[in-house]
């Protein structure tokens, strides 16, 4: 592994910080949790399209404040602060899990809601910083780095997660449905922990302006971008084609556990598969890393793509427990990859000095689409009854994504080559 500064390792330690809540909590119990207990009693196509509208409601909050926020932390030098509240946000809400009762879905939904919008809100900041640890010409290798510390760390307390919830008693809980709780209360406390270093280690220079002029001025600075991206023709070629793509990527790790349970698997496999994906991605991230810098970072993200095209196949086959494992594992090689390239290949197009506005704009792109994803994946499952087929919609957001992504002009000869 490379030799990296303080401020790198700060910054990618987020990255292991909030994954833990994508993947004990979104990915892994959450789901699971929300079928079994919070909606106990209530049909499994029913509860599906609840999960979904939960995920898509948290996803147009973000669509509605992320750009503003980007520009007035860009004005004011106040990405690391922005980071540090939304954080905030997010922790609360995973800790406030632990009280909500069996029957509650709609107190977990709330919850639920409020955490992923942390989160969200928080990564506009967090992919903005990237620019202030690396140099253009390690924008790939420092993206992937932190998204393998990402699959470690939120693999490591995922698998004590799992451990706690299999032998309870070895723990001194009383049962599985304590040890998920505790689990959430656990990934609060490791989210916050971890988010230490980037607020020590990360230096973010000052901003031109105070913050609550910057905040006045962000509204005018957002209309300017949306005419600038009008005119930023690779830029707003991207967006598009990324707001396709990730909605397929997204909505596979937001609903891949729901859609095993529905074809009734047992949900012992799938946590283990979603293990599996994580320890797999580690390794994977940091090699999609090398790769983007070799190939460029447009033909790993098509690699990727295809790869995930043929899961979405694979999956509407799928019959037994061994099928998600295997179909887990293929994901976990591509997954950290296509999140990696495509952040570090923004990068390389925004303009100077306006990093969080415009990573406002790309995480926009990622929440908009996942409001359209999970709820088109659950209207399928309910009204065809029949949740085998409800993947196979992806298959268009893929497709349409590299289509557009394949028209990028990349004329500067480092986004590409």
């Amino acid at each position: 592994m490379a030799r990296y500064s303080k401020a790198v390792w700060g910054w990618a330690l987020y990255d292991w910080a909030n994954s833990a809540f994508t993947t004990t909590v979104m990915a892994g119990f959450f789901p699971v949790f929300f079928k079994q207990y919070w909606s106990s009693g209530i049909p499994v196509t029913e509860s599906t399209l609840q999960l979904g509208l939960a995920n898509s409601a948290a996803s147009l909050l973000i669509v509605l404040f992320a750009p503003l926020l980007g520009a007035t932390a860009d004005r004011s030098g106040t990405r690391k602060r922005f980071l540090a509240l939304f954080t905030l946000l997010g922790v609360a809400p995973t800790a406030g899990l632990w009280w909500i009762g069996e029957g509650e879905w709609q107190l977990a939904i709330g919850c639920y809601v409020l955490a992923n919008l942390g989160l969200a809100a928080s990564l506009v900041f967090y992919d903005a910083l990237l620019v202030n640890v690396a140099q253009v010409e390690s924008y790939d290798r420092v993206s992937a780095f932190g998204f393998a510390l990402g699959y470690l760390g939120g693999g490591l307390l995922f698998a004590l997660n799992v451990a706690m919830t299999l032998s309870p008693a070895t723990f001194g809980l009383t049962d599985a449905a304590q040890a998920v709780r505790i689990s959430f209360v656990s990934v609060a406390l490791w989210w916050l922990l971890f988010t230490l270093p980037l607020l020590w280690w990360v230096e973010e220079p000052a901003g031109p302006q105070p913050e609550r002029i910057s905040f006045i001025a962000g509204w005018r600075e957002l209309i300017t971008t949306f005419h600038q991206l009008r005119r930023l023709r690779p830029l707003a070629l991207f967006l598009a084609g990324y707001w396709l793509y990730i909605d397929g990527v997204d909505t596979v790790i937001r609903m891949a556990v729901d859609f095993g349970l529905s074809l009734g698997l047992n949900a012992s496999d799938l946590i283990g598969a979603l293990l599996l994906t994580q320890f797999i991605g580690f390794p994977a991230a940091i090699l999609f890393g090398r790769l983007g810098e070799r190939l460029g970072p447009r033909r790993g993200i098509f690699i990727a793509l295809a790869v995930y095209a043929g899961v979405v196949v694979g999956a509407a086959f799928m019959q037994t427990g061994l099928h998600f494992y295997l179909l887990a594992a293929v994901i976990g090689l591509v997954q950290g990859g296509v999140q990696s390239l495509s952040r570090s290949l923004y990068a390389r197009m925004v303009p100077a000095g306006r990093q969080a506005e415009f990573f406002g704009f790309y995480n926009v792109m990622g929440k908009f689409a996942a409001i359209i994803g999970p709820l088109l994946v659950g209207l399928t499952a309910a009204l065809s009854g029949e949740p085998r087929v409800s993947l196979l919609v992806l298959l268009l957001l893929f497709g349409g994504g590299a289509a557009l992504l394949a028209r990028v002009e990349v004329g500067d000869g480092r986004a590409d080559r």
